[in-house]
């Protein structure tokens, strides 16, 4: 295995609409990290922030449970993730990564927060999860509960909701309890949107993401983590006692009708024919020649619904194992992935990686989640340093795009779900 890189060209891999690492990491069962990070030469770049100050962040490091997956390279990329967030952040104000993502326009853009909060708290980093969680509930959402950033999918306000009840089930509110009424207004926003929507039979109509902002239309995974989103809002007012101005059963029932209306529309616009791997992210026709036909990363719409449509539909958790089950052998026979990691165009972008290791861990596909995980620390990592780059080439890897804090928390985020 380890002359993988010799036997098989970029061109036969560019090509390729099978993994090719898959079948063989998988032989055993279990796929190997050792195995796996001999295959290939390891990414080269330049660090994202001075090693000494790295490594003295790791040893001030105290988290819950003690970092231990089984794996000592496996330990060093989630506690540089961890690391990395305080390296990143500006006191508690968010920085999405260096160079050209340290703009302030990306400053708020909602993943950042997600993936921070979701880190930290994972590993019993409670009381800065919940201090960052304030300062940007407080400073980024606005009266009427829209978020202060240019191309705010409907699917990150179902992940904010989704947010602040995970930090609640695992920390509960103490730090981030005068910020719940600003968790409620991006709950009121969604429920109004549902209202207006739900006049005409609709689904939710928005922006799919920050990219694709100029092309709004009926997307699945933003209706998908609206419904999903609520549902947890709901639990979380009735754990914590919150008195929002919908009742709890109420929310609850509009985020159940959303789901089976959205898995209603999937099932419409999913070809019959189950060799056809292609699941449109929307409910609007796809124009034919956006349709991907030769491999999913054929086109600009593919590769989006392959990055990020897709496992976000997954990560939502709406949809029955039979459906998810598909959505994951489309990416699996359509060419979507390379060793585990995100195929878009020609190069490999992981930065929403978790979305869709969470949708294999809830499929119970484990194998499939432990290469996509080791893939990652692979082949998006950096050698020694272990930046994660937002994107990055093919083996031999090199940085195509700069470091990111989402991409550099995948390993923090998944890796504790090893561990008890």
């Amino acid at each position: 295995m380890d002359d993988l890189t010799a036997r098989m060209a970029r061109s036969e891999w560019l090509a390729a609409l099978r993994d090719p690492v898959r079948s063989h990491a998988l032989r055993n069962g279990k796929p190997d990290l050792d195995e796996i990070l001999k295959l290939f030469p390891r990414l080269s770049g330049e660090p994202a922030f001075d090693a000494e100050v790295i490594a003295s962040s790791i040893d001030r490091l105290e988290t819950t449970p003690e970092v231990d997956t089984g794996h000592p390279f496996l330990d060093r990329s989630v506690k540089t993730g961890l690391a990395f967030i305080d390296a990143t952040f500006q006191g508690d104000h968010p920085k999405y990564g260096i160079k050209c993502y340290g703009q302030t326009c990306h400053d708020t853009f909602p993943p950042t927060i997600i993936a921070a909060v979701d880190a930290l708290s994972a590993w019993g980093l409670y009381e800065r999860a919940a201090r960052l969680w304030r300062y940007w509930l407080t400073s980024f959402v606005r009266e009427d509960g829209t978020i202060r950033y240019r191309g705010t999918s409907l699917s990150e306000y179902g992940q904010l909701l989704h947010t602040a009840s995970l930090l609640a089930e695992r920390a509960g509110i103490q730090g981030w309890a005068d910020a719940l009424p600003t968790v409620e207004r991006i709950a009121a926003f969604l429920l109004d949107l549902l209202a207006a929507a739900s006049a005409h039979g609709d689904l939710l109509h928005g922006v799919p993401e920050d990219d694709e902002k100029d092309k709004p239309a009926v997307y699945f995974h933003n209706n998908a983590w609206v419904a999903a989103g609520l549902k947890r809002w709901a639990g979380l007012c009735e754990r914590c006692q919150v008195s929002p101005r919908t009742p709890p059963a109420a929310i609850r029932a509009v985020a159940e009708r959303l789901a089976t209306q959205t898995r209603s529309a999937i099932r419409d616009v999913w070809p019959r024919e189950t060799d056809d791997w292609w699941l449109p992210p929307q409910v609007e026709p796809v124009p034919p020649e956006a349709r991907p036909r030769a491999r999913i990363t054929a086109t600009r719409l593919g590769s989006y619904t392959n990055y990020r449509y897709w496992p976000e539909l997954l990560s939502s958790g709406i949809l029955p194992a039979d459906m998810a089950s598909r959505l994951v052998q489309a990416r699996l026979e359509g060419g979507g992935q390379f060793c585990g990691t995100t195929r878009f165009e020609e190069w490999l972008d992981d930065w929403p990686l978790a979305d869709y290791l969470s949708g294999l861990w809830a499929l119970g596909r484990q194998d499939d989640f432990l290469l996509g995980l080791y893939g990652h620390i692979t082949c998006h990592q950096a050698e020694r340093h272990l930046t994660a780059y937002e994107q990055v080439t093919f083996p031999p890897g090199r940085e195509k795009a700069p470091y990111c804090l989402p991409c550099q928390l995948v390993a923090a985020r998944a890796a504790r779900r090893l561990q008890k």
